[in-house]
């Protein structure tokens, strides 16, 4: 069997492993595709997700439904204004020996799980938020002297409320560029309320079987890490990154006009580490323009920052990168464009 073989047969068992994961999902979460394939591309990549809608769309179900489906450890945090730092992180305690001494033990908080379901994360303080910084960037932990390393795989799936909904905080800037995507939970149409109803009125719901545990999921990971990207492919990313800024060579006039911050290097990283997830989905063992198009909105929408003449005009993100797709040509040179991976 030839290299190309053994790839191949790698990104066929990816796809397997996907669509069989995405099945046990479909048996609770009815509809939101879009929105469960980039809470599977921030699993991959290693990132975590930021959903955002209002009560009652299924956000903290999906994430349970997910947790369900894979043989990881799970916790929940419900967060609320009087949650502190050491609730999630956990607490150094004086305990009682064997000997009758007494010793300095550290109890662990629930962000020491695979996936932690951070559940209406905007609810809390901004002291309370920040206390994920450290644990979503490093995958650590520093309590007092000690640092303690966090099991991979490790994904914060934060949901939060509209901002404009009472009793809420908007996230600090900082821990926005920490969540790999920001996705938007859309209201359901017509023919996923019945299919709703029908699960949740009905007889009682089918528990979760895992289908994927631990190794699979590093594996997977690993491939990710694998997929060859183009240099004009990498390049066109940087590009829509760089027209983010209202400062930058390829800004469309609404983002000089309406950005007063663009996206970090992290949001490039998201850009190309889902593109190759894309890649992957759809059994390409390289990535293209098409798949950075696809994913740029929700690796990008939460770090872009309006001016106050954005926010006075009502604008959204979403137009800005939107904006940016549209009037950013392929290359520099033109829309020719190499042919790289499987043949």
């Amino acid at each position: 069997m030839t290299e190309s073989d053994d790839v191949r047969a790698e990104v066929d068992a990816f796809r397997k492993s996907i669509a069989t994961l995405k099945d046990e999902i479909g048996k609770t979460i009815v509809g939101n595709e879009s929105v469960v394939d980039g809470v599977l591309m921030c699993l991959l990549a290693g990132g975590h997700a930021l959903l955002e809608g209002v009560p009652g769309l299924g956000k903290t179900m999906l994430v349970k439904t997910l947790a369900e489906a894979l043989s990881l450890q799970f916790s929940r945090v419900q967060f609320t204004p009087d949650l502190m730092p050491a609730d999630i992180l956990g607490t150094t305690v004086i305990d009682d020996t064997q000997a009758g001494g007494k010793v300095f033990e550290f109890r662990k908080g629930p962000i020491f799980a695979n996936i932690v379901l951070a559940d209406e994360i905007n609810r809390a303080t901004p002291k309370t938020q920040s206390a994920l910084l450290e644990a979503m960037q490093e995958h650590r932990v520093s309590v007092g002297k000690r640092t303690h390393v966090l099991d991979e795989p490790f994904v914060v799936l934060a949901t939060q409320n509209p901002l404009e909904m009472e009793g809420t905080y908007p996230l600090p800037e900082a821990q926005l560029d920490r969540f790999f995507f920001k996705l938007h939970v859309p209201f359901p149409n017509r023919e996923e309320l019945h299919a709703i109803l029908d699960l949740t009125t009905g007889a009682a719901r089918t528990e979760r079987t895992p289908v994927l545990h631990r190794d699979d999921i590093l594996r997977m990971q690993n491939l990710v890490r694998r997929v060859p990207v183009a240099r004009h492919v990498q390049d066109y990313a940087i590009r829509v990154v760089q027209g983010t800024h209202p400062d930058g060579p390829d800004a469309p006039e609404i983002c000089k006009r309406f950005v007063r911050f663009g996206a970090s290097p992290r949001g490039a990283q998201s850009v190309l580490l889902a593109a190759k997830i894309r890649a992957l989905f759809e059994g390409r063992f390289a990535a293209s323009i098409d798949d950075v198009r696809a994913v740029a909105l929700p690796a990008l929408r939460h770090r872009v920052l309006l001016n106050f003449e954005g926010e006075a005009e009502g604008m959204k993100t979403d137009q800005v990168i939107e904006a940016i797709l549209k009037a950013l040509p392929e290359t520099k040179a033109g829309k020719a464009e190499a042919q790289v991976g499987l043949s």
